[in-house]
């Protein structure tokens, strides 16, 4: 069933369900937000605060394993779906910033501290 045979009341409320979606998340991360600023002030005035240490290298890797994957696999489909037309950059653009990141975990040096 398409919208257009649908009653013009259950138009609204699917047109509103996915706004109310949105503004619950937006809201839920506005509080974790203030609340993650919160506790971190309060561990900084009690000098027990000890910043998270990020790996950009192994951060890199993964994110580039998943990029080009997921590039990979929509540059597949696009192409199989449509052949050679724009619709394939939305596949190809993931895959080649994956492989980028790949490079840079290959690049970047092991013992920067």
């Amino acid at each position: 069933m398409n919208t257009a045979q649908m009653v013009p009341s259950a138009q609204i409320i699917v047109s509103i369900i996915p706004i109310i979606g949105i503004l619950m998340g937006g809201a839920i991360l506005f509080f974790y937000l203030l609340w993650r600023h919160k506790q971190v002030s309060l561990l900084i005035k009690t000098n027990s605060y000890k910043p998270a240490r990020v790996d950009l290298r192994i951060f890199s890797l993964l994110t580039g394993l998943l990029l080009s994957g997921t590039g990979f696999i929509l540059s597949l489909l696009f192409f199989l779906l449509e052949g050679l037309s724009y619709s394939l950059l939305g596949g190809l653009i993931p895959c080649v910033l994956g492989l980028a990141l790949i490079a840079f975990y290959f690049l970047y040096p092991k013992d920067i501290k």
